[in-house]
């Protein structure tokens, strides 16, 4: 067996029925397959991204499995479907966790990644000390809340005031990504942790991690 880190391997092509920049990235990677991925070994493999041990990681495994269980599909044959073999990679896009637009629309249904949305992710960020030296844009809790209130609005806006109402949970959908994100890839602690932009775009355009969590992931 080779000792070759996942991330060495070659990269496999990612799917644009993958919608997630984090699961794309883990795809590009090698570090899980770009289909069916048991949700033990999905599970196992974010939860090491987190970084988080004991009880702190067990609580971060048990929310990672009950996302990716319902991933693709909440029905009672998805559901049981999803926990004998798996969550789908390729087949996210349209899935419960889809919000149509109404996210942050860096990534669009064909998988192209729109910079102009990057640097309007930036401006709903201000410039943080970073940690390796200098400064650079990230959104804080608080910045990632009001994006992810804009965006819903900017949806709202398209469309009739029914939207508001028969799509009213997808404010609930936002706070298992951007707020993750954060939580995942952030740097700073407490009230100055923030999420860079420089990041995010890396995470986007090039489905890599920052080096920090690809030495979670191959630990």
């Amino acid at each position: 067996m080779s000792d070759m880190p996942a991330s060495e391997a070659a990269a496999p092509q990612v799917s644009p029925n993958n919608p997630c920049p984090f699961l794309r990235a883990l795809v590009a990677g090698n570090y899980v397959g770009g289909h069916i991925v048991p949700l033990p070994e999905l599970t196992g493999t974010i939860g090491r991204a987190t970084g988080k041990t004991g009880l702190a990681g067990a609580d971060a495994k048990a929310k990672i499995f009950m996302v990716a269980q319902m991933a693709n599909g909440i029905g009672p044959f998805s559901q049981l479907r999803s926990l004998t073999h798996g969550a789908i990679l390729d087949e996210l896009r349209n899935g419960p966790l889809d919000k149509h637009g109404a996210g942050s629309r860096i990534l669009d249904q064909h998988a192209v990644v729109h910079e102009d949305e990057i640097a309007r992710l930036a401006t709903f960020g201000k410039d943080y000390p970073n940690p390796d030296g200098g400064t650079e844009r990230g959104l804080s809790a608080s910045d990632i809340k009001t994006f992810m209130a804009a965006n819903f609005q900017r949806a709202k806006d398209e469309h009739p005031p029914s939207y508001a109402i028969l799509h009213g949970y997808y404010p609930l959908l936002m706070l298992g990504e951007w707020p993750v994100l954060l939580d995942i890839m952030g740097k700073g602690d407490g009230n100055d942790r923030y999420l860079s932009v420089a990041e995010v775009r890396t995470l986007f355009v090039e489905r890599r991690f920052p080096d920090r969590i690809v030495t979670l992931l191959n630990a």
